[in-house]
């Protein structure tokens, strides 16, 4: 069955949704935010993402975010294309058109901490900006996995899964969305799917300072030899920071070694701004300095790092980790929030196992 679906975030990620779903014949449209009016109107004008560098399919209509109303009108599935830092915005721009038996599916990655010290998963801080009367009947879920948006444009084989705590809406959303290219896998572990994918983020940037390290050496040595080793150390650091993580906030562990972990780790350590971010950290920039180098950048992985920097400690008060804990994790904040240098524990990173 045909249908009427809307992309509310005209960005690289949000906008690669409408590939899967024209494929499908479902039309698509496509609302910039208030930060998206180029985008849209090179989109109106030309049927062309700047940003994608490609031409939309043909049946994706695009909308100025003046007109969302008559965007969502008759839709019963929005994606929610926005980046973390749009979370809030999302929920409340949504509310007045949403309705009961609507479906909204995010892109977004990242965790918030709250005023007490919790981690959450964007997905509930999404429901929580809903009107309580309909966070019920409006079922939210998330896509997690190694997913470069340029490549799903391209149609490029991509894995990918759709979690929400709603396992009755899973089947319907991954026959809508895939195709040939775009290969869906369905769980209810939402927290595992979300806390792996927003940490990812944290952890690419550690992967980063590798390449940064070895511009403060001088580049590669006579023979040849380049920074791989700490790379692949810093790698399987974080991998097992991270099963730690999505085990204390309730997720399946087993979530690391998939898609949403050490999968999408290795596709966003091949490059983009958390690389680059690290490599300029490690290069013996501080992270004001580094800010000033990337601006105009949303650094996704900066602002989720910050974020658990402030929940770290009431973890540690409450018990739930150890002062040696997460040694590599405590450095990125550090990083991030204090602007020290990249010194690297790597005596820390592992234990022995004798």
């Amino acid at each position: 069955m045909m249908s009427d679906v809307a992309i509310v975030g005209a960005g690289l990620m949000g906008t690669a949704m409408a590939w899967p779903l024209t494929d499908n014949g479902h039309h698509v449209r496509l609302v910039g935010t208030h930060l998206d009016g180029e985008i849209i109107t090179s989109c109106l004008e030309n049927h062309y993402h700047p940003r994608l560098r490609r031409r939309l399919p043909a049946n994706v209509q695009p909308y100025y975010i003046d007109h969302i109303a008559e965007a969502l009108d008759g839709v019963d599935v929005v994606v929610s294309g926005v980046n973390s830092l749009g979370v809030h915005w999302i929920g409340r721009t949504l509310s007045p058109f949403l309705k009961p038996g609507m479906k909204i599916i995010a892109v977004t990655k990242g965790l918030e901490a709250t005023a007490e010290g919790d981690l959450r998963i964007l997905p509930d801080v999404l429901a929580d900006e809903l009107p309580s009367a309909l966070r019920d009947d409006v079922a939210i879920a998330a896509i997690g996995g190694p997913c470069i948006a340029g490549e799903l444009a391209g149609r490029r084989q991509t894995c990918v899964y759709f979690a929400s705590r709603r396992a009755d809406i899973l089947p319907g959303l991954r026959q809508m969305f895939k195709t040939p290219y775009y290969h869906i896998f369905l769980s209810t572990d939402v927290v595992g799917v979300e806390v792996c994918v927003a940490l990812k983020n944290a952890y690419t940037l550690a992967v980063g300072l590798a390449a940064g390290m070895l511009e403060r050496l001088g580049g590669p040595d006579e023979a040849g030899a380049v920074n791989y080793n700490p790379a692949a150390a810093l790698f399987g650091a974080g991998a097992k920071e991270m099963a730690r993580l999505v085990q204390l906030l309730g997720g399946n562990p087993n979530k690391v070694n998939s898609l949403p972990g050490v999968g999408d780790q290795y596709v966003t350590c091949a490059g983009g701004r958390t690389v680059r971010l690290g490599r300029l950290l490690g290069k013996g920039l501080t992270y004001a300095q580094a800010r000033q180098e990337m601006a105009g950048e949303t650094l996704e992985s900066a602002f989720v790092i910050a974020q658990i920097a402030r929940a770290l400690p009431t973890m540690e008060e409450r018990g739930l980790i150890a002062h040696d804990e997460l040694p590599l994790l405590r450095l990125l904040c550090r990083l991030i929030t204090e602007n020290a240098p990249a010194d690297v524990p790597f005596d820390n990173l592992f234990h022995d196992d004798i």
